[in-house]
């Protein structure tokens, strides 16, 4: 029972959401999540970054864009009301998830830091705007998007599970590989931004900023981070197999490795064809899956029964098989 009165408490005790419906409304998180930067790549990727040159209105008089704006105006527009978007999906799955009987706690925490990481992105945005494509601020505000995907993966996580203690279905060691892998798999991510923002497209067709780093040298630099992280994919595939875990951390090991390696020839691709816009913008897709990716992996590794519902070890194997 809540100790202040709120309006989520109020209507919790009125309206009773199934678990079903919590489950897709964290989904629907994680799916919007991944979309913001899809068409946040599609901002960049058209030159339509300062489509609205000011924040947060679209121009110094208006909210939104202007006929004179062109499409550039309208691309950057659509893409800040999707913010709005993504804002009610995630107030949603809040809301659902306070009305689910009983009340979950962490997994209404885990949409709360979703929607201050939101409020937080978009903030960053407009800094992105008014210091006109700052390159480092760029990389922030990208950087965020995926700790954005962290928090909604969390959530839709936890809505699978129990609220019994984790048990580890794999050694410490092998829990230890796993925590380099989704650092390194970071590290990864972060280079790629480092990348983008020494290189082309820019964000908009005037004199923008760049990173003052030899594009070539940082692309190499991107590179061994994949290299090193396709290592870790093959080498987790390999100690499961070993171990005999449990089937659900081996086909994730294996989904992890086949993103991550058809990302690297994306990599390849676009780089010996120039970089073209629609290449690179399923790259960012592929940044944002290899993630999803990753962090699922290392979620499998260990699973979250009902509260005493674990007697026998046979019950440890159907859960991770229903996970």
């Amino acid at each position: 029972m809540d100790v202040v009165r709120t309006p989520f408490s109020y209507l919790a005790e009125r309206v009773t959401v199934p678990d079903q419906w919590v489950r897709r409304a964290a989904l629907a998180t994680l799916v919007c999540s991944v979309l913001i930067i899809v068409t946040g790549g599609a901002v960049r990727l058209t030159g339509s970054g300062l489509g609205c040159p000011t924040w947060p209105t679209c121009t110094s008089t208006t909210l939104a864009p202007t006929s004179a704006m062109g499409v550039h105006g309208v691309i950057e527009f659509s893409n800040r009301m999707l913010t709005d978007v993504i804002c009610i999906v995630v107030g949603l799955a809040i809301l659902a998830s306070r009305c689910a009987k009983p009340w979950r706690k962490e997994v209404t925490r885990l949409g709360w830091y979703q929607f201050w990481i939101i409020v937080g992105d978009a903030v960053v945005g407009g800094i992105t705007v008014l210091t006109h494509l700052n390159p480092y601020v760029v990389s922030c505000h990208f950087l965020l998007s995926m700790l954005q995907i962290l928090a909604s993966l969390a959530m839709w996580q936890r809505t699978r599970e129990g609220d019994g203690e984790p048990v580890r279905t794999v050694g410490r060691p092998i829990i230890h590989v796993s925590r380099v892998t989704v650092a390194m798999t970071a590290l990864l991510i972060a280079a790629g931004t480092l990348v983008t923002g020494s290189g082309p497209h820019p964000g908009d067709s005037s004199d923008v900023k760049r990173m003052p780093f030899n594009w070539d040298k940082i692309t190499q630099f991107h590179a061994d981070f994949a290299m090193i992280s396709v290592g870790l994919a093959v080498a987790m595939i390999f100690v499961l197999l070993a171990v005999d875990a449990p089937a659900a951390p081996r086909r994730l090991a294996k989904e992890f490795l086949v993103v991550l390696l058809a990302q690297g020839v994306l990599g390849f691709v676009q780089y010996f064809t120039h970089v073209p816009e629609l290449l690179v913008g399923i790259h960012m897709l592929g940044a944002a899956l290899c993630w999803v990716a990753v962090l699922r992996l290392h979620l499998s590794l260990r699973v979250r029964p009902q509260v005493g519902s674990l007697d026998r070890p046979a019950d440890i194997e159907t859960l991770v098989a229903t996970a």
